[in-house]
């Protein structure tokens, strides 16, 4: 809902200013959808060039996290945290018993008890994948630490995608609409003969051209490149959690020192309390003795 808020302001404020200043609101009316169709239809043009069939869904998908926000809500990292305690808890008591939730967490019933972790695949495998590894004894903490850095790193960086193309369309946008600006004045040009008043107003619908490349650039474009980065930041944390959790484990803590360390690793605006987690651990307990 914010960012349909900021489009609001952005059109209320540009527009709004220009009226209230006496310009004349016609001329930009008449010329904008020419000249967005070559400045907008460049743009778009230059996209598909520069990106595959995936790279393109990826990036359509993406900008709808400018108004959705990040996927992972402040609820969900306290889930995680009691489905790491579960699983650890099990870990430390039964090992035998973890691998039926390890090798198939849809059939788990702690996996199943959190849905929307569940349907996250890859946060499943950064779960799975560390906790078969160190049933095989692949358990030395720095190592493993190692080789899930470059693991989140590598889908953080994957995930950046659709940032990294709608900054660059943003950075084109300016010298696109200089393109259309001056296919306008050699419009303008070619009708020299015309009268003052045709020729002012010819001029005035090719700035439009300028006009409209910077104003798509700063206003719009790149603000939601901006957008979607901070949200692909915030959502990398849920990730990070889970490498603190099993790092901490891997250190041969307790399951409940574990969870707290990753606590105390997430930003505190999606930081669970000390008290809300603590009743959330205990239902889990409850839980496992049921």
């Amino acid at each position: 809902m914010i960012g349909f808020v900021g489009i609001a302001i952005v059109f209320a404020m540009v527009f709004g200013g220009y009226i209230i200043a006496g310009g004349k609101i016609g001329i930009i009316l008449h010329a904008a959808p020419y000249e967005l169709m070559m400045i907008m239809g460049a743009a778009l043009g230059a996209f598909v060039i520069g990106n595959d069939t995936h790279g393109i869904k990826h990036t359509l998908k993406d900008v709808g996290k400018v108004f959705k926000g990040p996927y992972w809500k402040p609820q969900d990292f306290r889930d995680l945290l009691c489905l790491m305690f579960q699983l650890l808890h099990i870990a430390k008591t039964n090992p035998v018993m973890l691998d039926t939730h390890v090798e198939d967490p849809a059939a788990s019933p702690i996996f199943s008890a959190y849905p929307k972790i569940l349907a996250d695949k890859e946060g499943v495998a950064l779960i799975t994948d560390t906790l078969r590894s160190a049933s095989m004894n692949y358990d030395d903490p720095h190592q493993v630490e190692e080789v899930l850095s470059k693991r989140i790193e590598a889908n953080y960086h994957h995930a950046q995608h659709s940032a990294h193309t709608l900054q660059n369309m943003a950075d084109g946008l300016p010298a696109l609409g200089i393109v259309a600006a001056v296919l306008g004045v050699i419009k303008t040009m070619a009708s020299i003969d015309q009268p003052p008043a045709v020729l002012g107003g010819m001029i005035g619908g090719a700035l439009v051209g300028t006009f409209l490349g910077v104003f798509l650039a700063y206003g719009f474009v790149g603000p939601f490149a901006s957008r979607v980065k901070d949200v692909i930041d915030e959502d990398q944390h849920f990730y990070n959690l889970i490498r603190e959790v099993l790092v901490a484990y891997l250190h041969q803590h307790a399951p409940n020192i574990c969870v707290e360390v990753g606590r105390q690793n997430t930003p505190s605006g999606l930081r669970p309390s000390y008290d809300e987690l603590e009743g959330a651990l205990r239902d889990s307990k409850q839980s496992l003795a049921a």
